[in-house]
């Protein structure tokens, strides 16, 4: 079956600017073009965006995608190099999850700091504005 990029597009929820972004740095190669001159993916290419798709939508970069693919690619090679990629993910979600715990924990404490009343009196306003110098 041949999409067209707004076929592909919706087929995997990808913006037409993304797909030719996609195209342009390489990750998705560059499909023939039908008699119209409109671009013609096949089947390869939706499976390949899908991919894309779902590695970015678990926050992979786009360089971690690009290994993930080229390693992809070689069916019978050592998964070991995937299982890299992924616990190095795995790491910096953990480290982005601990940071934002910590700045919950901060905000929660500016926000039951707040007794309501006045702007001029507003905790949260107080903790937001510029450090004193003690």
């Amino acid at each position: 079956m041949a999409y067209t990029i707004g076929a592909l597009g919706r087929a995997t929820g990808t913006k037409i600017e993304t797909v030719r972004y996609y195209e342009r740095i390489g990750l998705l190669p560059k499909p023939s073009r039908a008699a119209n001159n409109y671009r013609n993916y096949g089947q390869a290419a939706l499976d390949r965006l899908s991919f894309i798709r779902r590695a970015r939508d678990l926050g992979f970069s786009i360089d971690q995608v690009r290994a993930l693919l080229s390693l992809s690619d070689d069916r019978h090679s050592d998964c070991g190099g995937i299982d890299r990629i992924a616990r190095e993910h795995l790491v910096e979600v953990d480290r982005k999850l601990s940071g934002l715990a910590a700045l919950r924990r901060e905000l929660k404490v500016v926000i039951d700091s707040c007794d309501g009343g006045r702007v001029a009196d507003c905790r949260i306003i107080e903790a937001l504005g510029p450090m004193s110098a003690d």
